[in-house]
């Protein structure tokens, strides 16, 4: 059995003596208990070896010099990064994305997406934890895991030059574990936010955060999957994550998913492992997501996802699908007239695993959108457009 763990540490950096210590006290949520948790002296140096008759050519010494100059200067321009601001006002997500900071194809990304991002990346510290999070606007709003602020109205943000300011939990929303701070210092360096840019499944993929109290730390890996439904902390909402075999700690939660172009594609929340330290299997919260509920955080409104109004199970067969128990009064699914016995085996032409996956999918859908449900009735295959509700 694997455990999905959210990621906070004390901040002293010590191994928390009980696992509650790594959940912000109290015990641990019911979805972690189901099995799903969140300079020394320069040695001497050895004789150098008689030079070859060519190196000695003051000619050849020249031509390699200038060779080498071309060979760096190319280098600079191909991996060069610089950091470009949002375009946000009064502490709103931006719905389009900016062009990336990073350009080019130089030899080293990874380095050039940490030498973009790492400015806009803070610690996060409460009385029973710390955990990571990303400036997004200037004025000193930041996105993070609902569960790193948890229990806490008042929190300490360290910034990237170790700065350590005041913060303020402007809103958190536990369905799908996002939260926006807002730190008492301005002028701070916004990330870039790559929302509604498609992902792909290999694309490059770097997690910035503080593991284990260890601030500003990068790893890197890819994308693994996509639209991976998880149980979230709540026992009943789900969320469409991004998988990543990028290494995620304790401490990560909150900091930075982000492409090769240095855009934040997703939050990092939480890790599949038996061991409670990284395994190779991260999930991060879709950034278009976290921009969603960030702004209904900011207009002092409850972030609103699809809602369908069933209850399932696997089917008796054990093949992928949703085989409908329960269908809810007065819901779109009563509306579109299905019924217990069904069997849904796809969405929108997508195919439904199982209750936990569908869940996801309408979730990740906004209220009033129109689905096309494929099922099966006694056998025979049939199809229903539904017009999501507000959950």
């Amino acid at each position: 059995m694997s455990a999905v763990d959210k990621q906070q540490r004390s901040p002293d950096g010590s191994p928390p003596a009980r696992s509650d210590a790594l959940y912000g006290g109290g015990d641990p949520p019911e979805w972690v208990r189901r099995g799903l948790r969140p300079s020394s002296p320069l040695a001497p140096q050895p004789e150098a070896p008689p030079k070859a008759a060519w190196a000695r050519r003051p000619g050849w010494i020249i031509s390699l010099f200038l060779v080498a100059l071309l060979l760096a200067g190319s280098a600079y321009v191909l991996g060069r990064s610089q950091v470009a601001p949002a375009d946000n006002e009064d502490g709103r997500v931006s719905t389009v994305a900016g062009p990336g900071p990073v350009t080019g194809n130089g030899r080293e990304p990874v380095a050039a997406v940490a030498e973009a991002v790492l400015p806009s990346m803070v610690q996060i510290e409460t009385d029973t934890g710390l955990g990571s999070g990303i400036v997004y606007d200037e004025d000193g709003f930041i996105l993070t895991a609902a569960h790193v602020v948890e229990g806490a109205d008042e929190v300490t943000v360290r910034l990237a030059d170790g700065q350590r300011v005041d913060g303020r939990v402007i809103g958190a929303h536990d369905g799908t574990d996002v939260a926006v701070i807002l730190a008492e210092e301005g002028n701070l360096v916004p990330a870039t936010l790559a929302t509604g840019v498609p992902l792909r499944v290999g694309q490059l993929a770097v997690a910035v955060g503080s593991p284990f109290g260890l601030e500003q730390t990068v790893t890197s890996g890819i994308v693994s999957a996509l639209d991976r439904s998880i149980v979230t902390n709540n026992g009943e909402s789900v969320t469409n994550m991004i998988q990543t075999d990028a290494p995620i700690n304790p401490g990560n939660s909150g900091g930075a998913l982000v492409d090769r172009q240095g855009r934040v594609i997703g939050i990092n929340d939480a890790i599949a492992s038996d061991s409670g330290v990284s395994a190779g299997v991260g999930f991060a919260i879709p950034i278009d997501t976290a921009a969603t509920v960030a702004n209904a955080l900011l207009d002092g409104r409850t972030p609103q996802f699809g809602y369908l109004g069933v209850g399932g199970m696997e089917t008796s067969t054990g093949e992928s699908g949703v085989l409908v128990t329960e269908v809810q009064p007065s819901t779109p699914a009563e509306r579109a007239g299905l019924r217990p016995g069904d069997i849904i085996t796809a969405i929108d032409g997508n195919p439904v695993d199982d209750m936990t996956d569908l869940a996801g999918r309408v979730q990740a859908l906004n209220p009033g959108t129109t689905v096309t449900l494929e099922f099966l009735r006694n056998g025979s295959p049939q199809t229903v457009d539904v017009r999501l509700a507000r959950r």
